[in-house]
């Protein structure tokens, strides 16, 4: 696929339109507006709002069609005109016993009819031989100088044109080769394409919609008896006429097509065109060829169709022939084994008569000089498209179509630029080498396939978006019968005008040069598929074109006048553009509207498979353009779709129904029509007509009273004839009708020319009674009589408007602009009046300030109606102004006191309009309370606020008017807020870190956090830390510095507690070690107990040592109370010597364990049973146990007495209610603090027990801490007696070592 050496130059672009949804939704409204602007290009293009999309209503599954053949080299008129020409040279060489062969020049086939054509404009073939002129003539066909190019188009032109240009012009030939072609190997064979005789067919009568109206063919149908006599008729019957469809050139009963025998070859039904290196390009004929109407049928020899064979006379016996049996070129019968007998009118001529004289009688068909030269100058028949024999689904129809493009291309189908195939169409038209068909599935009647627009009807119920669609002015089934369009008000069968078509396109498929019917608009929609390419000139190049077009391709023209009515013509627009006519292009993507304007010539093709749906029309502006269409159909005797008289008396008769601006039109319409009828009905009395009589012609069939001259459907009036009732004429053509009398005529009317004037009088009424109204208008809005309408006035105004349905013109959108803001400024000063009324309790909303106030008044004495409200708004004005100069007066004095400005600021809130003094005051209002409040959260007496209060004012100061005090406040406050945030960090810090602050860095940090007056939680988090580290450094101390040492239990709580405590403790160091070390020798006191891996643990060995034979203990034997006392005296004389006796080996050991559990300061239970041991080894000194036995009765007698006492003092306190104490506060105190107040309270009691129990106190307990009884206690007298207090070993236990046998071996050995 090579492109052309000449290359398409796309047109400049048509106008592109977007309407808002406010311009959209008045379709013709929109149209008018844009078409001072569109007219002038022909065509353009609109897209609607993104959201609009309409759903697609075609039924798909039951959608089938059949669509025409378009060959595309044929569809242009210049490649047309070439291919005629080609085909009447090969039918006239093929008369002649040869086939056409088309010669290569410089690697392209010779253009045989712009050679002919050429060689006429330089003055024919003897004057360019003369002159030696055929190098001009290569130059002009655009082949290169040099080469010699001339001599041989020279040749050529002898051999193949020249022979047939002799025949055409009737002169004698001069001596040619009558087969010339049997030695160019190289040309290319010739098979005509058959235009002609391919489209003499008639459509099917299947259809019965098209439009155009049936009458609109003149010529009558086949017949079924027509169609099976007619092989060609048969075979290619045709289904779906339309408005394309009107070129066919149909044929009645056509004698011409000539049956073929049954045994001769059957000549190849379709064109197959295939391009083999640039080179051979095969044609296969498409039909059979046809000659003039001969007397007999011809007979068929086996050679080739394209041979043409010849045959010699039949003889005849009869002797009525014998006269004609003479040549018609000498005259003479003789020789008559060298007369040749023409196939096509039978006569005679002898072989040498012949110019140029043949050597031998030729075989096969052969036809005289004069049959030959009226073959040639048959006119061609009007050409048209055919149908395709397959009916296709919209499914099949796009496999086909994507499948021929994708290979055509070469690629996928949405990948071929539109550029690339709008340049290959436009070659593809141009040649005559390449023969591509495609399909178009055009003028689709949407009446019966459906339309791809949602339709109200009863058929189907619609969804509520399909409805909305349904109901679109944009809608093709709507905007025909729009109340604005003028189609509404014909009754006429005009489907094919107001009915949508639909068209199904593939690639190439194209819509030829015309305009619509009665030159009317049409808007076309691309439902969806592949762009439409759309070409348009505008009307005012309406004739240029058809001049062009007809100077360009006479030829077409001669035989077929209406060529371009036809819509089977296309011609390039670089073509037509280099002759002077404006074009323009679009592209149509799917949910574009393209629209035509009234005598706009358009064509187009597809790019590929799509679905577009098509109307036509008419607006008020359109009827001028409708009345010149009557005119231009009369002159081409151009069949009419509707009567355009009928179509202004029919509105005429109801102008009240009729849109203002259509009434207007329709009355200057109408009366250049009554100005017409009159002048045509003067002339009719000056003829002598006087007979009439009223005919209603929209009764009769268009058939009827259509003008025989003219074609054009009568109403007004027309002439009959009573001799002549078969026919009519219209006024314009009295003198065509018949020869009969004058008097034999007479007039059919359908109104009289009094009545006329009273049609066009109600128009004028119609139309002029906007003018009355727009004068009561303009002299209302512009008060030029000096007073001012009341609103009730202009609204009858507007309602007068609203009924009588006048257009929405600039006059009438003033009225309504005037009456809008009327209505507004009344309701607004009633919202005034009302909110100065309520007072404080009215609805909030946006004030009016006192520059929109006053404007506002203006606006109300500016506008042309009376409005009482005015004096209101003048009273709100002046109470305003009072106030602002009392605003001003105490802005002017400040500082103010805050009370007086928050009453002013709440006065100026009633009035209900914003006064610029009033911003200052709030502004300042604000201003003093976020001062005062900062005020009161800083004040030394103030509860101290979080940070959380801190940032709030923070923000709240921000929304304040900036002022130096509040800028300073803010300051300060941002700093404190810094500080604040900055110690809160730190404070943080110290109880996350895992190194430890001493108290007094915490102390340091705590008191210069103390002046910050705000409340940090992590500051006061640290202080309870710190009171905790002290409560527990108190505890730690009591420990050490108290009477006895501690146990370990209690040291080893306070190391747990300290370590939990976030402080750096140097107390706690020491306690652990302490701790640590008491864990060593407890280690060591067990190993030296205990076997290796024992089970027991070292106090219950130890128990076990102490306890001895539990049989014998005195608890057993004195089990009453204070016997055991008594048991100790009466066993004292037994104690002759130690307890126990521990040889040296095991006292030494046990010494030294002791020694170092002293050592520690811990009081250990396994220290203290190690004592215990050795003092039971030691002999006891009997004279201090027995002093030690008294004392512990005189204990024990007054430990009785004093629990009673203290027993009923726990009752009392009970009775009492005593408080409860504080574990909190408990927890925060040192253990001595904590005892202080047990012990002064047990010292009360014991005093107030001494006095209960007489005075008789208590012994005075033992001393301790190296006093000479603690001495003597340790050297073996407590653990003899088992001491009652303190560590001591309990009483029981020593009785139970006093009842102990002496072991019979060391101790060390039963350990």
């Amino acid at each position: 696929m090579e492109p052309g050496s000449d290359d398409f130059l796309p047109p400049p672009e048509c106008p592109v339109f977007e309407p808002s949804w406010a311009e959209f939704r008045d379709p013709l409204g929109y149209i008018a507006k844009i078409r001072p602007i569109a007219e002038k290009s022909g065509i353009c293009k609109i897209r609607p709002p993104a959201d609009w999309q309409p759903p697609f209503a075609v039924e798909v599954d039951n959608f089938r069609f059949t669509p025409r053949i378009q060959r595309l080299n044929e569809l242009e008129a210049q490649t047309r005109v070439k291919l005629n020409y080609l085909d009447q040279i090969a039918k006239f060489w093929e008369i002649q016993g040869s086939s056409l062969k088309i010669p290569n020049v410089e690697r392209r086939i010779l253009d045989l009819y712009s050679l002919s054509k050429i060689v006429v404009e330089e003055g024919g073939y003897e004057a360019i031989c003369k002159d030696r002129r055929w190098a001009r003539v290569a130059q002009r066909l655009n082949y290169p100088p040099g080469k010699n190019i001339g001599s041989l188009l020279r040749s050529h032109y002898e051999r193949i044109v020249y022979p047939y240009e002799m025949y055409q012009s009737g002169a004698n030939l001069v001596q040619c080769n009558t087969r010339p072609f049997d030695n160019e190997e190289k040309d290319k064979e010739y098979k005509p394409h058959s235009i002609p005789l391919r489209q003499s067919v008639q459509p099917s009568k299947f259809n019965s919609y098209g439009r155009r109206a049936k009458r609109l063919q003149p010529d009558p149908e086949p017949t079924e008896e027509d169609i099976e006599k007619n092989p060609e008729l048969k075979k290619l019957q045709i289904y779906g006429a339309g408005p394309k469809m009107m070129g066919l050139g149909l044929m009645a009963k056509d004698k011409t097509l000539r049956k073929k025998d049954k045994e001769g070859p059957e000549c190849p039904p379709t064109v197959v065109v295939k391009e083999e290196s640039g080179v051979d390009v095969k044609v296969e004929s498409a039909s059979p060829k046809t000659f003039l109407e001969s007397k007999e049928e011809l007979s068929h020899s086996p050679e080739p169709c394209t041979k043409m064979t010849m045959r010699l006379r039949r003889n005849h016996s009869n002797a009525q022939f014998i006269e004609s049996y003479v040549c018609r070129m000498c005259s003479r019968g003789d020789e008559d084994d060298k007369l040749l007998l023409c196939d096509g009118c039978d006569d005679n001529y002898h072989i040498f008569c012949l110019l140029p004289p043949l050597p031998e009688i030729p075989k096969g068909v052969w036809r005289c000089p004069k049959c030959v030269m009226a073959e040639c100058k048959r006119p061609p028949e009007a050409f048209g498209f055919e149908q395709a024999t397959r009916e296709y689904t919209l499914q099949s129809f796009g496999e086909m179509a994507d499948s021929f493009k994708a290979d055509y291309f070469n690629m996928p189908v949405h990948m071929v630029p539109t550029e690339l195939v709008e340049k290959e169409f436009w070659r593809l038209v141009n040649s005559i080498e390449e023969d591509v068909t495609v399909e178009y599935g055009a003028d689709i009647h949407s009446k019966e396939f459906g339309s791809g627009f949602p339709v109200s009807d009863s058929k189907r119920h619609l969804t509520p978006e399909e409805e909305e669609y349904a109901t679109s002015g944009w809608n093709l089934n709507v905007m025909p019968v729009l109340e604005q369009s003028v189609l509404c008000h014909i009754n006429a069968d005009i489907s094919g005008m107001k009915v949508p078509w639909l068209y199904v396109g593939m690639v190439f498929s194209a819509f030829c040069w015309h305009i619509e019917d009665h030159w009317s608009y049409s808007i076309n929609y691309l439902h969806w598929g592949e762009p439409k390419t759309w070409y348009g000139v505008p009307s005012l190049a309406a004739e240029h074109l058809e001049e062009v077009m007809k100077k360009l391709t006479p030829e077409l023209f001669d035989s077929q006048p209406d060529l371009l009515h036809q819509l089977v013509t296309l011609m390039n627009p670089n073509t037509l553009m280099s002759h002077g006519v404006p074009v323009v292009r679009t592209n149509q993507c799917a949910g574009e509207f393209v629209i035509t304007f009234p005598r706009a010539y358009h064509s187009g093709f597809n790019q590929g498979y799509n679905f577009a749906e098509a109307v036509n029309f008419c607006t008020a502006d359109w009827l001028p353009a409708g009345r010149q269409c009557i005119e231009h159909y009369r002159r081409l005797r151009r069949y009419c779709v509707f009567s355009h008289e009928e179509l202004i008396c029919k509105m005429a008769a109801c102008p009240e129904k009729l849109d203002l601006n259509l009434a207007a039109a329709v009355h200057k319409e109408m009366f250049i029509m009554v100005q017409e009828e009159r002048r045509l009905r003067k002339a009719l009395l000056e003829k002598g007509i006087t007979e009439a009589e009223r005919e209603a012609f929209e009764l009769l069939p268009d058939d009827e009273r259509q003008c025989i001259k003219c074609k054009t459907t009568c109403f007004l009036s027309a002439l009959a004839c009573y001799d002549c009732p078969d026919g009519l004429v219209c006024l314009s053509h009295i003198n065509d009708l018949c020869k009969c009398s004058s008097s034999r005529q007479y007039l059919r009317y359908r109104y009289t020319l009094d009545e006329l004037p009273a049609m066009l009088h109600k128009l004028k009424v119609r139309a002029e009674s906007f003018d009355t109204w727009a004068n009561k208008v303009r002299v209302a809005l512009e008060v030029e009589d000096g007073r001012k309408r009341s609103l009730e006035e202009l609204r009858a105004l507007e309602s007068e408007a609203r009924e009588r349905r006048f257009p929405n013109s600039e006059l009438l959108q003033r009225l309504k602009n005037c009456l809008n803001e009327a209505e507004a400024c009344v309701s607004r000063a009633l919202g005034l009046v009302s909110g100065q009324e309520a007072g404080p309790h009215r609805v909030t909303g946006l004030q009016m300030t006192l520059a929109e106030l006053r404007a506002f008044l203006d606006q109300m004495n500016n506008l042309p109606c009376a409005m009482h409200q005015i004096g209101d708004v003048k009273g709100i004005l002046e109470q305003v102004e009072a106030y602002q100069a009392e605003a001003c007066e105490a802005l002017a004095s400040l500082p103010s006191s805050p009370g007086l400005l928050q009453a002013l600021l709440e006065r100026g809130q009633q009035l209900g309009v914003e006064v610029p003094e009033a911003q200052q005051l709030q502004r300042q209002v604000e201003q003093a309370r976020w001062l005062d409040e900062v005020k009161r959260t800083l004040a030394p007496s103030a509860r101290r606020g979080t940070l959380a209060v801190m940032r709030g004012l923070l923000v709240a100061g921000a929304s304040v008017a900036p002022s130096p005090a509040v800028d300073k406040a803010r300051a300060e406050l941002q700093e404190l807020l810094t500080i604040a945030e900055r110690w809160e960090e730190k404070a943080h810090l110290c109880l996350e870190a895992r190194q430890k602050h001493p108290p007094a860095t915490l102390e340091a940090i705590i008191r210069e956090a103390e002046n910050i007056p705000v409340l940090l939680p992590n500051i006061q988090a640290l202080k309870e830390a710190l009171a905790k580290a002290r409560a527990w450094i108190a505890d730690v101390d009591e420990i050490q510095n108290g009477d006895h040492y501690p146990c370990l239990d209690d040291l080893e709580g306070l190391v747990a507690v300290g370590r939990d405590l976030p402080v750096g403790l140097e107390e706690l160091r020491q306690l652990e070690l302490q701790v640590l070390t008491a864990h060593s020798w407890r280690e060591k006191a067990s190993k030296t107990f205990l076997k290796k891996n024992s089970c027991y643990t070292l106090l219950e060995v130890q128990s076990l040592l102490e306890n001895g034979d539990s049989m014998t203990s005195p608890e057993k034997v004195a089990p009453e109370e204070g016997s055991d006392l008594e048991l100790l005296s009466s066993l004292l004389p037994q104690l002759t010597g130690p307890v126990l006796e521990l040889p040296q080996a095991t006292r030494a050991p046990l010494e030294e364990l002791m020694m170092e559990g002293d050592l520690l300061e811990v009081t250990l239970d396994e220290n203290h049973s190690i004592w215990q041991l050795l003092q039971a080894g030691q002999t006891p000194d009997l004279e201090r146990i027995r002093t030690l036995l008294e004392l512990e009765k005189a204990e024990r007698h007054g430990s009785r007495a004093r629990g009673r006492a203290l027993e009923r003092r726990r009752r009392r306190k009970v009775d009492r209610g005593g408080e409860g104490d504080d574990p909190a506060r408990e927890e925060l105190e040192p253990k001595r603090v904590r005892s202080s107040g047990p012990e002064a309270e047990e010292a009360q009691e014991e005093e107030e027990l001494e006095e209960e129990t007489g005075g008789e106190g208590p012994p005075a307990p033992l001393a301790t801490d190296g006093s000479p009884s603690t001495q003597e206690n340790q050297n073996g007298l407590a653990p003899a007696l088992g001491a009652t207090s303190g560590p001591l070993a309990p009483f029981s236990t020593l009785t139970s070592q006093l009842h102990m046998p002496c072991p019979q071996q060391p101790p060390q050995q039963q350990l």
